[in-house]
């Protein structure tokens, strides 16, 4: 009589140990570039946002003559009865990333003739390099 040899059917230890340091790799590896992407969405957004704010200080500009008192995140721009900027944007979350402190978008115009919105990015976005930047009606600079 001969002996047969039994196979098994399943997965070693070794196998399965293998496998799932795979997936953990993978896994991790995905959520970098996940975190990666959405900081440079979180930039864009910002700049973006700059953007139409300040588009909309032109039109009222354009029509009033003169920059509003006083704008910032949440309010309207609006002259008369015209709305040029249903709500102005506030700074996307989180706040706080690449050197950049706690900063919302702030706007001021002492003038009227003049404005400066500044704001903050945490990375190179749009033609905009990172760190602290002030929005003027000529252009966007670095402190």
């Amino acid at each position: 009589m001969s002996k047969k040899n039994k196979k098994s059917e399943g997965f070693t230890l070794v196998e399965l140990l293998v496998v799932i340091a795979i997936i953990g790799l993978l896994s991790t590896l995905s959520i970098v570039a996940l975190s990666n992407a959405r900081l440079k969405a979180r930039d864009a957004v910002r700049v973006a946002s700059v953007k139409q704010w300040q588009t909309a200080l032109e039109l009222y500009f354009n029509d009033a003559g003169k920059y509003p008192g006083s704008s910032t995140p949440g309010t309207a721009v609006a002259y008369q009865n015209t709305t040029y900027m249903g709500i102005v944007p506030s700074n996307p979350t989180p706040r706080i990333d690449g050197g950049c402190s706690d900063l919302e978008f702030s706007y001021s115009s002492e003038d009227n003739l003049t404005y400066d919105i500044k704001y903050c990015l945490g990375g190179n976005s749009g033609g905009v390099s990172k760190g602290p930047h002030h929005a003027t009606p000529i252009s966007v600079t670095n402190p």
